[in-house]
C-alpha cells in the first residue's frame, strides 16, 4: 500500500494539520478521500460570501484540480457529501452539482447544518473517488 499526500498548485492553504486529499494505491485500485472543500482562496479568504452558486462552481474547481492532480476525473468519484447552511439553496447547488457529475452519478449524502468552519461559507463538499 502506498499513501500519497494530494495537493495542486495554488490550492487554498490548510487551516489545520491535514492535507487537501490522500490517495491510496493497493492492489492495482487507487482510492481518493478528498476533505470537506470550502470556497476559500489562497489567501484564506471566503469567496463569494452567503452565495451558494459561486461557492459550489468555486469548490468544485478545487476538486477537480485535486482529481486531476491525482490522475482522476469527476467519473471516478463514488461518493459525495455536501453540508449547506441553507436548504433554501439546494435547486441552485444541484444544478452546480449535476453539471459536473454527469452521468456518473456518486452515491451522495446532503447535511443541512448550522455553520461551517469559516464564517460566510455556506456549501462544503467531500468526496471519495476509486480508479
Amino acid at each position: 500500500m502506498t499513501r500519497t499526500l494530494i495537493t495542486p498548485p495554488n490550492h487554498p492553504p490548510s487551516r489545520g494539520t491535514y492535507s487537501p486529499a490522500v490517495k491510496i494505491d493497493a492492489g492495482g485500485v487507487s482510492w481518493l478521500f478528498v476533505t470537506g472543500q470550502l470556497a476559500t482562496d489562497a489567501n484564506g479568504n471566503v469567496v463569494a460570501p452567503f452565495d451558494a452558486v459561486r461557492q459550489t462552481e468555486f469548490i468544485f474547481e478545487l476538486i477537480g484540480a485535486i482529481l486531476t492532480e491525482a490522475g482522476m476525473t469527476f467519473a471516478h468519484v463514488v461518493r459525495a457529501q455536501t453540508y449547506l447552511t441553507n436548504m433554501a439553496d439546494f435547486e441552485k447547488f444541484s444544478a452546480v452539482r449535476n453539471r459536473h457529475f454527469g452521468e456518473s452519478r456518486p452515491a451522495s449524502t446532503l447535511l443541512a447544518v448550522k455553520g461551517l468552519a469559516k464564517p460566510g461559507c455556506c456549501v462544503e463538499i467531500e468526496v471519495t473517488a476509486v480508479k
